[in-house]
C-alpha cells in the first residue's frame, strides 16, 4: 500500500514537471485575471499621476492575460476581417487594443473597494459566459464576462454590462466607417484616435 501511494505520488510529480496541468474551467480562469487587475488597482505604490505609465502598463499587462483582443476585433470588423491580410489583422489588433486601454483604463482607475461576486457560468461547446455582481455600497452592477476556449484556455473577448456589449457597441459604431470609407478608412479613424489620446496625456 505504502508503495502505491509513493509511486502515485512520483507519477503527479513527474506529470507536473512536464507541463502537465488541470484544465480550468471558465470561472476559474477568469478568478486570477480579475484578482490580480484588483490588486494592482488598489495598490498605494502605483497611486498618482506621477505612477500613471507604469500603473496602466502593468493593468494591461494583467488584462492580456485573460482577454482575447483579436477575438474582439476580429467581430468588430465582421466579415471584412476574412479579405484583409495578416499583417493587416495583426494591426488592426494593435490599433483596438489601444483603444481600450486609453477608453476604459481611466475608469478602472476609479476603483474603490468594490467587491466582485462570482454568480453563474453558462457553457455552450467552446464558449461560456461568467456573470458577476459588481457591488458598491447599495448598488450591484451585473457585469457578464462572454469567453470563448482558445488553445485549452478560457478567455474574454466581450463583456456585457446591464445589457449593453463591448464588442456590439463598437460594432455599431464601426458599421457606417466601414460601409463608407471600407477597412482603411476605420484603421485612418483608429490611428486619429490613438493620437489624440496621446495628445491628451501630454
Amino acid at each position: 500500500m505504502k508503495r502505491l501511494i509513493f509511486t502515485s505520488i512520483v507519477v503527479i510529480v513527474m506529470l507536473c514537471s512536464n507541463g502537465w496541468s488541470v484544465e480550468l474551467g471558465p470561472t476559474e480562469s477568469l478568478k486570477p485575471v480579475l484578482a490580480g487587475l484588483t490588486a494592482v488597482l488598489t495598490d498605494e505604490s502605483l497611486k498618482g499621476a506621477v505612477h500613471l505609465q507604469e500603473r496602466r502598463n502593468i493593468i494591461m499587462a494583467e488584462i492580456k492575460k485573460g482577454f482575447d483582443f483579436r477575438e474582439m476585433s476580429r467581430l468588430v470588423v465582421g466579415k471584412r476581417w476574412r479579405k484583409i491580410t495578416k499583417e493587416q489583422r495583426d494591426y488592426f489588433t494593435e490599433l483596438m487594443t489601444k483603444l481600450m486601454e486609453n477608453v476604459y483604463i481611466g475608469k478602472l482607475e476609479g476603483y474603490s473597494d468594490q467587491t466582485v461576486e462570482y454568480v453563474g457560468e453558462k457553457v455552450k461547446g467552446q464558449r461560456a459566459q461568467v456573470t458577476t455582481l459588481i457591488a458598491n455600497n447599495d448598488i450591484e452592477v451585473p457585469v457578464h464576462y462572454v469567453m470563448k476556449k482558445k488553445k485549452g484556455k478560457w478567455m474574454v473577448y466581450d463583456i456585457n454590462i446591464e445589457g449593453v456589449s463591448l464588442v456590439r457597441n463598437y460594432q455599431q459604431q464601426f458599421k457606417s466607417i466601414l460601409r463608407k470609407d471600407k477597412f482603411e478608412g476605420l484603421v485612418k479613424v483608429l490611428e486619429e484616435k490613438t493620437e489624440s489620446f496621446q495628445d491628451d496625456s501630454e
